[in-house]
């Protein structure tokens, strides 16, 4: 079995990527002008949250595999799920 290159479901509009672009989108016509800022923070911020809790989910709350998963060091996980209030 293969693993896929990229997070998409049945149709391109909802992929990962074109849910962000889209959102980004959104953002920055809601600012309707203003300047926008801490903009990467902000993306990051918002998936990084809901990435950690569905792969810790899918490993049972196993940390390691969860960092073997993302490709992450365990120690780097623990802080990012600490972070997103995942953990204590």
């Amino acid at each position: 079995m293969t693993k896929p290159d990229s997070i998409q479901t049945n149709s391109d509009t909802h992929s990962l990527s074109k849910c962000v672009e889209v959102n980004v989108q959104n953002y920055f016509e809601d600012l309707d002008g203003e300047e926008a800022s801490n903009l990467y923070e902000l993306v990051i911020s918002q998936v990084e949250k809901p990435l950690f809790q569905v792969v810790l989910n899918q490993y049972k709350g196993n940390i390691t595999r969860t960092a073997q998963a993302l490709g992450l060091n365990r120690g780097t996980v623990l802080g990012r799920l600490k972070k997103c209030g995942l953990v204590r």
